[in-house]
């Protein structure tokens, strides 16, 4: 089993973990910014964080790999190819996280959703919902990168690689330090408002 040391000495030696002053796709902001991309962009990295989800969940039944795009898509079908079961991916639409091409989760269907990096678990939390309403099974939820420290509850089986307590902020409660940073927001999450 990979250590918490070991998952971030591979963030920090592919410069995965950035610093400065980030707003995450939840609209929160904080000082530390995952980029798994960064580090799911190496073959060897990507079967390796994603071998302990797949081994904790090997053995629950699961039909069906699910996950948000576009973080979680890269490692749901790791998952889903270690496992050996189909895996798709929900996207958003006109502010909406939906199953397009063709993907669709059939009765009964047990579903391990996967995510790269979970800070509030909205992205999970909308793709659970579209598992239900087409009347599958939620059999588990897996991440990378838990940023909540295991406060954020999905579901009974949760299970995340590395769980980290960093600090997030509401827009209007900045720390000075913090507010005398510039914004970047990094995330793929393209909110109402902003689509063309």
């Amino acid at each position: 089993m990979i250590t918490d040391k070991q998952v971030l000495h591979i963030f920090r030696e592919t410069g995965a973990l950035l610093e400065g002053h980030f707003i995450l796709s939840s609209g929160l902001h904080s000082p530390t910014y995952f980029q798994c991309a960064k580090v799911l962009q190496y073959p060897k990295y990507l079967t390796k964080l994603c071998k302990p989800i797949a081994a904790y969940f090997m053995d629950k039944r699961i039909d069906v790999v699910a996950s948000p795009a576009l973080g979680g898509v890269v490692v749901g079908t790791e998952v889903g190819r270690q496992m050996n079961v189909r895996t798709i991916f929900a996207e958003r639409t006109e502010g909406e996280m939906k199953f397009r091409r063709g993907f669709e989760i059939k009765p009964h269907e047990r579903v391990l959703i996967v995510e790269d990096v979970v800070t509030t678990g909205k992205s999970v939390r909308e793709v659970m919902r579209l598992v239900e309403e087409a009347g599958g099974i939620v059999a588990g939820v897996g991440f990378i990168v838990d940023r909540s420290n295991g406060k954020v509850r999905l579901c009974e089986e949760q299970f995340s690689l590395l769980k980290m307590n960093v600090e997030v902020y509401e827009a209007d409660k900045l720390p000075p330090e913090l507010a005398a940073i510039p914004a970047v927001k990094p995330g793929s999450r393209v909110e109402p408002s902003s689509v063309q």
